[in-house]
């Protein structure tokens, strides 16, 4: 019960961004959230969109280096303390969590995080009664 995303490497010069953006326009692939953390030298910008496996494969043709990644999608209510909460069930566990961000989408506030012990976060996301999104539920919100 995970989802693809797509962590892109990308050059800190001039346009670099926007060939990723073009190589995924051209590939009719909408953007459903993305996040973009850079060092000195490059970034890394992670997308989920609408077909992440079409996505991928549009920008390995085009030469940008790029990986595929399974990741959690909480739907939370959109109410303050939401996200603390589902936190707090990994924390319980001493689950790690590698990095996260989150969004709004049809009024439905999305949690995306990255867990080393899947299995496990998998598990005690269920049993504290959270709904984890699959790529197919994702994209029919983002599609409405």
């Amino acid at each position: 019960m995970t989802i693809k995303q797509l962590s892109v490497f990308i050059e800190n010069k001039q346009g670099a961004l926007l060939r990723v953006l073009d190589t995924l326009k051209a590939a009719d692939i909408s953007l459903i959230a993305t996040t973009l953390a850079d060092t000195a030298d490059f970034g890394i910008c992670r997308i989920i969109c609408t077909h992440p496996t079409t996505a991928y494969h549009a920008l390995q043709q085009a030469g940008i280096a790029v990986t595929l990644a399974d990741v959690f999608a909480i739907e939370l209510d959109n109410q303050p303390g939401a996200a603390a909460e589902a936190i707090r069930a990994l924390d319980s566990q001493r689950i790690d969590i590698t990095y996260l961000y989150s969004f709004l989408l049809a009024g439905h506030g999305i949690l995306i995080l990255r867990a080393n012990q899947t299995e496990q976060a998998k598990e005690t996301l269920l049993l504290a009664g959270l709904n984890i999104l699959t790529d197919h539920t994702l994209r029919q919100l983002a599609e409405g």
